[in-house]
């Protein structure tokens, strides 16, 4: 069957973002793994790219593409490489989207020309310690100032991708105290300066995968944060937060099916050149069978995965279908490369085989998100159950 999301567009894309991971990214990428993440001037070379302004209007120094498909070329393209490119995906993933729906004409002024360029990275900081998924819970104040000219802002934050390199973090942060009657009301999102006079960044958080990706833990002791850089309205955080899940969602859906095409990819070309008892491991039956299995799985997250990206496109990609598509693809990722990290036998364990650092960094896709059992709640909740 052939596939018919992609254009000649994306594919001269796909092959330019292929060259541009042999050259800038694979030689280095041993580096970075030490490291525990990308140098800060590699998101300069992705702004100059065009990576982050592909779907921020021209106006703004962007491409005013309003698709979701080239980002879903470089999930495709940084698995099948076995690289990453850090916590850069946050900053397209989460951070545009709240600036696109959120932003007055002013901040977009100031926000987007140095989204683009990659002058100013961007982060969400939404969980908390001892909250996770509860974001209602969350302790984390911004009070406004007598003259009303700042908030100040106390509280902690934990799990922040790109926490480490962002210069923008949009903090949730409440700004009243819970009704009775909705616990969710009282939360507002700023746009917060990480160069604040008590912001600060804590641990950079040692995780079992995605070794590249700043995870960090950040800390606010009396930040003054200006009125101008409230996003949206006072008190109605919660809602925007839920606006941006569906495209999240399929993020993280795509990525992991991404990862499952890539390690059937890592697979089949091991047990071609590995011998065992006089012949290639492809030989066998049971490599045959367990690869063919892994391949179907892999074509049905690929239908799943690309029906969802239309519907995105398209603006009518629901909350349910987000959640059943991130919970499919997750789940099949996690049988295919699991699968397929077996027939490297006891080189699947070593590091310095992408299908091991792929086993690692898949296990969060079934957490963050949302967790499976999260999406099985409301895709079980849209079945009227």
């Amino acid at each position: 069957m052939k596939r018919t999301v992609f254009n000649e567009d994306h594919e001269a894309f796909r092959e330019t973002i292929r060259a541009f991971i042999e050259a800038e990214v694979v030689p280095v990428h041993d580096e970075w793994l030490a490291a525990g993440q990308a140098p800060r001037d590699f998101y300069y070379k992705l702004g100059e790219l065009g990576i982050f302004g592909i779907r921020v209007p021209e106006e703004y120094g962007g491409a005013g593409i309003e698709s979701h498909k080239f980002e879903a070329v470089m999930y495709e393209e940084t698995s099948r490489a076995g690289v990453s490119f850090g916590g850069s995906g946050v900053h397209v993933l989460l951070g545009l989207p709240y600036i696109e729906m959120l932003a007055t004409d002013e901040q977009k002024k100031r926000f987007l020309p140095k989204f683009v360029t990659g002058e100013e990275m961007w982060a969400l900081a939404m969980t908390e310690p001892g909250t996770g998924s509860d974001v209602a819970g969350m302790k984390t104040t911004a009070k406004l100032s007598d003259d009303g000219t700042h908030y100040v802002l106390n509280g902690a934050k934990t799990f922040i991708t790109g926490g480490v390199h962002a210069d923008r973090v949009i903090v949730c942060a409440r700004t009243a105290a819970p009704r009775e009657d909705d616990r969710r009301f009282g939360i507002s999102l700023f746009a917060v300066d990480t160069k604040s006079e008590g912001y600060s960044v804590g641990r950079k958080l040692d995780k079992l995968g995605l070794k590249i990706s700043d995870t960090a833990e950040l800390a606010f002791v009396d930040v003054k944060v200006p009125v101008e850089d409230l996003l949206g309205e006072e008190n109605k955080g919660f809602g925007y937060l839920g606006l941006n899940l569906a495209s999240e969602r399929w993020g993280i859906a795509f990525g992991a099916y991404a990862q499952a095409k890539a390690a059937v990819r890592f697979a089949k070309e091991y047990v071609q050149e590995r011998t065992v008892f006089g012949k290639p491991v492809a030989a066998f039956q049971n490599t045959k069978f367990e690869l063919a299995a892994c391949q179907a799985e892999v074509d049905a997250a690929e239908a799943v995965a690309d029906r969802a990206l239309e519907a995105l496109d398209a603006g009518e990609l629901s909350p349910a279908e987000a959640a059943s598509a991130k919970l499919f693809c997750t789940e099949v990722a996690h049988r295919v490369i699991d699968k397929c990290l077996q027939l490297h036998g006891g080189y699947g364990f070593m590091n310095e085989y992408p299908i091991a650092r792929l086993y690692a960094d898949n296990r969060v896709n079934r957490i963050y998100g949302g967790t499976s059992e999260v999406m099985k709640m409301i895709i079980a909740k849209s079945m009227g159950l």
